[in-house]
């Protein structure tokens, strides 16, 4: 009878932990809408460009490996609509984290596609981090993140979101959508407490 009881206690924490761990991958697989956590990265000369550098511009990020040819067919699409809205204010850039890139891995890879936006590198532990990818995940390239002009992420392909980022079609719609939002609100500048002092009014 004891032992029954403890099978029965076994099988109900079990059935607990695995609830919880759903529960957990379900929070991980929903990060957007979200801000835009801080990330730089190198471009092909060692120059780091954060992605806040770009706020105000609707920027669509590729994460990719150089030697994948899918992340190689999504870069050529996103170069595409690049040409097309630019002037719209979209800005796209391809982020590779191979293991041991460089500069001149990076640019043989813009110059074999042909692709003029711009493409930089960065470590796979900068890319879990700013995903927010978890251990249990299994990491699928390319990952494309999608930011509105005030810097919030959209979009996230990792793992699966409603919209499909890798069908032209469907990013298209969610860029011209984000791009009809216009500029974000000017952020009030900070007045120190002497500038405060002499604008007292004094009759």
């Amino acid at each position: 009878m004891v032992k029954e009881g403890h099978v029965r206690m076994g099988k109900f924490f079990l059935s607990f932990g695995l609830l919880v761990l759903a529960a957990s991958m379900l929070l991980a697989t929903t990060p957007a809408p979200r801000k835009s956590p801080e990330f730089s990265f190198s471009d092909p000369s060692g120059k780091q460009t954060s992605l806040s550098s770009l706020r105000g511009k609707v920027v669509v990020v590729e994460f990719l490996l150089t030697n994948c040819p899918h992340c190689k067919r999504v870069a050529k699409m996103i170069a595409k609509v690049q040409g097309e809205l630019a002037q719209r204010g979209l800005q796209t850039i391809g982020i590779a984290f191979d293991n041991s890139i460089n500069g001149k891995t990076v640019t043989r890879f813009s110059q074999d596609l042909g692709v003029t936006y711009p493409i930089g590198y960065t470590s796979s532990a900068e890319v879990d981090s700013y995903l927010g990818r978890t251990p249990t995940e299994r990491l699928v390239v390319p990952q494309i993140v999608v930011i509105d002009r005030a810097g919030v992420i959209r979009a996230q392909s990792r793992p699966v979101h409603e919209v499909d980022l890798e069908d032209e079609s469907q990013l298209r719609s969610l860029i011209d959508g984000l791009l009809k939002e216009g500029p974000p609100a000017a952020r009030p500048k900070k007045v120190n407490a002497q500038a405060r002092a002499s604008n007292v009014y004094r009759p």
